[in-house]
């Protein structure tokens, strides 16, 4: 269902848009430099992750001032602005046990906000941990800026490449587009202009919300020195470190349901139902080729002594990359991860763990492995929803041998030592849409 977007105005007289949908305890994704409410909703991994993060909270979006559907010429971009932003948006909302995911520049003014209303805030998210504008401070793009005044079609990919390098190809051209609708390069000027001007660290010093600072390890804009500077102003804060912005979103998600109470979502939200729906998953099936005419010709007990040898392997790995294993087919396991590099290094131990069986033992075990990721719905200790459904349709798809995973886990996993050979688009029996997948070379 496509979100209603409603309009109101700040204290300072800027019309802001804004939208809430979803059900459950409210979250505010708050981000900037790329806000365009209905662009990104045309987008279909956006559209994707809002309606599953819709399914167990109520998401709270805006467009800040100068950027989107709000008022593209605000009289300045004072850090007060940003905060009276989100001030308008909450208050017309009418909410408390409000919890902030702020992405970008958007960490400053989320961080005065949640200092200024303790009241209404009970968790602050921050990717990239920040407190003035000293911290964000990235000469290149600024570079990249300057070139954007001159063809900002040239400059918006290198500027999304430098703020994101572990973004795909795919969805780079896709935000790229998103982020020359939502904002002109004459505004975007004027805002990296100001930012500079941006202190919070008071508000920070102050500040008593639980804050998670997120730490991407592989995105250079991220430096150690600020976050453990930030870290030293906020005292009820913890640093934890993300492998990409996917990785550091599903620590964000971790970190909000902890020990929160569920509350009543606003009255102008939409309603998404589907309880249940749980943490960011990767799933990982394995299955062994030919299991029932091995059955047929080995006869049941020395198939199954075989199996046995698939079921050690299995857990072998599991065990040794951090895997939960969530229940046994006889002939192959479903698996889930909370880190999608630890799930490939799985898979590809699990590969060569069978290929040594195989050079001495008498029969061979040939095994099919396939992965997604995504968020699936969690009930009595299984797993359920599209996601496990996709995962076991890519499984079916591979050959004995084989590594399958789909596109959203190679983008996880960009930046890692893998080796992917795309597959292409193709149809999985149950789904409307094709999938594009990739498989994983693991041969030494």
């Amino acid at each position: 269902m496509e979100p209603q977007i409603q309009y109101v105005t700040t204290e300072d007289g800027v019309s802001i848009a804004y939208y809430a949908i979803g059900q459950g305890p409210p979250q505010l994704l708050f981000t900037m430099a790329g806000s365009h409410l209905e662009a990104e909703w045309q987008i279909e991994s956006f559209r994707a992750a809002l309606m599953a993060a819709a399914r167990r909270s109520t998401i709270i979006r805006f467009d800040p001032r100068g950027f989107g559907l709000s008022d593209r010429d605000p009289t300045d971009f004072a850090l007060d602005g940003f905060v009276k932003d989100i001030e308008a948006v909450i208050d017309r909302l009418g909410i408390e046990g409000l919890r902030i995911n702020a992405i970008g520049p958007a960490s400053i003014p989320a961080l005065a906000y949640a200092a200024r209303h303790p009241d209404k805030v009970t968790h602050l998210a921050q990717m990239p941990p920040a407190a003035s504008g000293d911290d964000l401070k990235n000469e290149r793009l600024e570079k990249l800026v300057e070139l954007a005044q001159i063809d900002w079609d040239l400059a918006s990919e290198p500027f999304l490449r430098t703020l994101n390098p572990a973004l795909s190809d795919d969805l780079v051209r896709d935000l790229a587009s998103m982020v020359r609708a939502s904002v002109q390069p004459e505004t975007l000027s004027r805002l990296f202009r100001d930012v500079k001007e941006w202190d919070a660290d008071a508000e920070a010093a102050a500040l008593s919300t639980p804050t998670l600072l997120i730490h991407e390890r592989n995105n250079p804009n991220f430096r150690i020195a600020v976050t453990r500077r930030v870290a030293g102003l906020i005292e009820n804060s913890r640093v934890v470190f993300a492998e990409n912005a996917f990785e550091g979103s599903a620590l964000a998600w971790r970190f909000f349901e902890d020990d929160v109470p569920s509350r009543s979502a606003p009255e102008s939200a939409t309603e998404v139902p589907s309880p249940g729906v749980g943490s960011f998953r990767t799933i990982l099936f394995t299955d062994v080729e030919g299991s029932t005419a091995l059955t047929d010709r080995l006869g049941d007990d020395r198939a199954r002594k075989l199996l046995r040898q698939h079921d050690r392997i299995t857990r072998e790995a599991l065990k040794e990359h951090g895997g939960s294993e969530v229940k046994t087919m006889g002939d192959g396991f479903m698996t889930s991860f909370t880190s999608a590099t630890a799930a490939l290094n799985c898979a590809i131990a699990l590969q060569r763990g069978f290929a040594d069986h195989n050079q001495t033992a008498e029969e061979a075990i040939n095994v099919r492995v396939g992965l997604d990721a995504g968020e699936p719905i969690e009930e009595d200790e299984d797993l359920f929803g599209a996601v496990v459904n996709e995962a076991a349709r890519i499984t079916s798809t591979a050959e004995g041998g084989e590594i399958l995973v789909a596109n959203v886990v190679r983008e996880l996993t960009k930046g890692k030592d893998f080796l992917f050979a795309d597959r292409g688009e193709t149809s999985l029996r149950g789904f409307e849409d094709p999938v594009r997948l990739f498989e994983v070379r693991w041969s030494e």
